[in-house]
């Protein structure tokens, strides 16, 4: 265990950041899914933004790859654009 209260201070913090980091990339998981079950291309092109914003958090803050981000928002945004075929 950590001996100096710079050490303590230091566990305490990285805690709190690491609960952080996990709770928005689970959200971000979470919203992906949706975006991916929605079917209406109004609903999906309103959701790819906020999704698209998140990732973009996300990798900005080193909590996923910016290719990961990149890829997602690809492939996220071939799912949106072909609902217009289908609708």
């Amino acid at each position: 265990m950590a001996n100096h209260k710079s050490a303590l201070k230091r566990v305490r913090a990285n805690e709190k950041k690491r609960l952080l980091n996990r709770f928005q990339h689970k959200t971000t998981r979470t919203m992906i899914k949706k975006l991916r079950l929605t079917t209406d291309k109004a609903a999906a092109t309103e959701l790819y933004k906020t999704v698209s914003s998140l990732l973009d958090k996300l990798a900005k803050r080193n909590i996923i790859h910016k290719n990961k981000a990149a890829n997602n928002k690809s492939k996220l945004a071939k799912h949106v654009n072909g609902l217009a075929i289908a609708a």
